[in-house]
């Protein structure tokens, strides 16, 4: 019987751990980043977007290629490449310095997403991998919690450079865990030159999207522009032979509803998140400290859920968790639609919201993984993470858009749509079919 490698399932989780991590913890230190270097917001803004733009450009190539290699010298190259752009960004001179060096770090981090969910399903028996998905998602719930909190005290201690010292040695067990617990296979082959073509096509479609929704807002008829550009870079992808594959694996039995579940819950939560800080300090009058309080309550509960909800996943099979989850979820935005206190009162609400997201995020991609043919695990991961990112995406847009017209009633108006999407995904889950195998298994 093929053992246990739970080393791969924590190198797995804190490869999760350092892309999230260095996705959230720059946000807090930009206003010192434009002061120290004396640029622009506008330019400053690019220190994050240089970072996701390659995250989303990049992750079904990614995923092909993780496919297609060995896992080991790929994970060896992903944490090489991460952590050395870490340190070029913590050393950056100039803006344009920094930004070439998030967009290294976001080139690597789409590597090290591919692969974390391939091994965390390879290094487990079926029967214990929603265990082992649990922790993964723990450690990245954790980085997404860290970011914001660590990132503040590390800038007002030591200064915004420091920010880029946090992933280094996380990135650096990475490399060392997988070394200890891959065997060595063969030399490491440059991505297919079509698979850069899709780069080009249906990565720059989805990040012109991307730009288009985070524009829509403020800038008016602009984002109209943008948008546009997506259509003949997508009908581009569509005709080429990289799609067939990914609409192949789209096709299969028990693999889309969870992809539709994902941007619904995503879509719906980062609504949420983004309207609470505006009502919190502009409706409520709370400081920017109280109000990252308040917001700690999802993470928080998300981390203490987590586990248990592989530890429960392991006996009575990962969709019922997840379906569960979405109720709780729903449960919590209903909560916060009847809301009507003040911090302390929109606390415990949001923390229920966050204990669902716990119980559904991890067994989801269990269950989606589990479904997905073995030979596409990495491209599975990819277009996972891809819709997670196109879910944000259009929650932030809908909540900035929600905010700008209604104000102080944006938090009731924006939990009722989240609750919307939120049932949607539970009657997708409800529908979604389940291949013989999986079915048997869980």
């Amino acid at each position: 019987m093929e053992r246990n490698r739970w080393g791969l399932v924590v190198a797995a989780g804190l490869a999760v751990f350092v892309a999230q991590l260095d996705a959230t913890i720059v946000n807090v230190a930009l206003p010192s980043i434009e002061d120290s270097l004396d640029t622009s917001t506008a330019l400053a803004q690019w220190v994050v977007l240089g970072y996701l733009a390659p995250v989303i450009a990049l992750g079904l190539c990614a995923g092909r290629w993780v496919d297609a290699v060995d896992r080991r010298r790929a994970m060896r190259l992903g944490c090489l490449g991460f952590g050395a752009a870490t340190l070029a960004a913590a050393l950056a001179p100039g803006i344009g310095w920094l930004i070439a060096a998030r967009v290294v770090q976001g080139t690597f981090a789409a590597v090290l997403l591919a692969l974390s969910p391939v091994l965390a399903t390879v290094s487990v028996r079926p029967e214990i991998r929603g265990r082992a998905f649990a922790t993964v998602m723990l450690f990245g719930t954790a980085g997404g919690m860290t970011g914001p909190v660590m990132g503040g005290w590390i800038v007002e201690t030591w200064g915004w450079p420091w920010v880029f010292s946090l992933t280094v040695p996380a990135v650096a067990a990475v490399a060392l865990l997988t070394a200890r617990n891959l065997p060595l296979g063969d030399h490491l082959t440059w991505p297919a030159r079509r698979w850069l073509v899709e780069t080009a096509t249906f990565g720059g479609g989805a990040v012109a999207v991307l730009l288009a929704l985070s524009l829509s807002v403020s800038q008016g008829w602009v984002w109209l522009v943008v948008a546009l550009v997506a259509v003949p870079l997508l009908r581009a992808w569509v005709a080429g032979p990289d799609s067939g594959p990914v609409r192949e694996l789209l096709g299969t039995r028990g693999v889309l509803g969870p992809h539709v579940a994902l941007v619904l819950v995503y879509a719906g939560l980062f609504a949420v998140t983004f309207v609470l800080p505006f009502f919190l300090q502009r409706g409520l009058g709370a400081t920017p400290g109280a109000a990252g309080l308040v917001l700690l309550a999802f993470p928080v509960a998300a981390l203490l859920t987590s586990y248990g909800a592989g530890l429960v996943a392991d006996r009575v099979g990962t969709r019922p968790v997840a379906a569960a989850g979405v109720v709780v979820v729903a449960a919590g935005l209903v909560l916060l639609l009847l809301a009507g206190g003040g911090p302390g009162d929109l606390f415990w609400r949001l923390a229920v919201v966050g204990a669902g997201f716990g119980l559904f995020n991890g067994q989801l991609q269990v269950l989606l993984m589990g479904n997905a043919p073995r030979a596409r695990l990495g491209l599975t991961a990819a277009t996972s993470n891809l819709v997670r990112q196109l879910g944000a995406a259009f929650g932030v847009a809908t909540g900035a858009a929600l905010w700008a017209l209604a104000d102080e009633q944006a938090v009731r108006q924006v939990a009722a749509v989240a609750l919307a999407l939120v049932a949607g995904a539970g009657l997708t889950l409800i529908r979604t079919g389940m291949p013989a195998a999986a079915g048997a298994a869980r």
